[in-house]
């Protein structure tokens, strides 16, 4: 993928699972948008040490500028009880 081409990825989530949001080695996006039908907790990660931002009851987050990296990125834990549908969507930067 180049710079300034849209990534996005959407996928079934299983409860008390998580939607990775991670870029390839050297590569870098900007992720605009967070879809989850129902409960989710956002958290920001390195792999070894996790970060819960935010929980939503429905929705996602939309309009942000979430920066991901494959060293530091994003997970999005299923809480809602059954299996969600969750995506994202955002820019490639590098």
């Amino acid at each position: 993928m180049a710079a300034g081409d849209v990534v996005a990825g959407h996928s079934s989530v299983a409860n008390n699972a998580y939607l990775t949001i991670q870029a390839g080695a050297g590569a870098e996006w900007t992720v605009h948008n967070i879809y989850t039908p129902g409960d989710a907790e956002l958290y920001r990660t390195d792999g070894a040490n996790d970060t819960l931002l935010e929980s939503v009851t429905t929705g996602g987050w939309f309009g942000y500028f979430f920066h991901v990296t494959n060293a530091y990125y994003f997970k999005v834990k299923n809480v809602s009880g059954g299996v969600q549908f969750m995506g994202y969507d955002g820019i490639v930067t590098k």
